[in-house]
């Protein structure tokens, strides 16, 4: 039995179909493929919290379809972050790659800014060879923003990556302060706006929420 479906008209993309058919009592929900398959890069930006919890949400939903996906962290490193250990359950279907040292020119963080970008330019090299791999279906860069806001990487280095990704990839670019040249270049881009914060009421960063 039919019981509806939903055309989401503001994408563009396709009808989505819902089918509920009784079959002891349970739903047969239908898997919808699109007609024409797409890599996609997505912006997820804005000062609320979010962004690269969006970004592994993704991961995770790659993996119910099967797809693999490979995150490479910015500018993370020194403080610890559940998804480390997290995506190793995921295994083989996601890979992560820390390669900061923790987020540059904030207090108490002891590293130069030269530093930080010699780490940032290693990413940038390792980023090139996995795309030159073309081994995943989705390639996360985690606070890629960020690290070109504060010239550890390059404007044209990022377009670059843009550019030469092969065309089924998705690429999620995540972190504060996108450039407009990467917002035009995007298919789909997302704003976090911060409302409300814990640690405005001065309670301390949680596990499995803030890191």
């Amino acid at each position: 039995m039919t019981v509806g479906y939903m055309t989401d008209a503001t994408c563009n993309i396709a009808t989505f179909r819902l089918r509920e058919a009784k079959m002891d009592d349970q739903p047969i929900i239908t898997k919808f493929t699109p007609k024409k398959p797409q890599g996609l890069i997505v912006v997820i930006t804005g000062n609320g919290k979010g962004k690269t919890t969006s970004a592994m949400g993704m991961a995770l939903r790659g993996c119910g379809h099967g797809l693999k996906t490979t995150i490479v962290q910015f500018m993370k490193g020194d403080l610890y972050s559940g998804e480390w250990d997290g995506v190793k359950m995921l295994e083989p279907l996601v890979k992560l790659y820390h390669t900061g040292k923790g987020f540059c020119g904030i207090e108490g963080n002891p590293y130069a800014h030269s530093e930080h970008r010699k780490n940032a330019q290693e990413a940038i090299q390792l980023i090139t060879r996995i795309l030159s791999a073309d081994d995943c279906d989705t390639l996360i860069l985690d606070e890629i923003n960020n690290a070109l806001q504060l010239k550890l990487v390059d404007l044209d280095q990022v377009k670059n990556i843009i550019s030469s990704r092969p065309a089924h990839m998705h690429l999620v670019l995540t972190g504060r302060d996108a450039h407009p040249e990467i917002i035009e270049l995007a298919d789909t881009v997302s704003e976090v706006r911060e409302i409300k914060h814990a640690y405005r009421k001065e309670i301390e960063p949680q596990p499995g929420i803030d890191f």
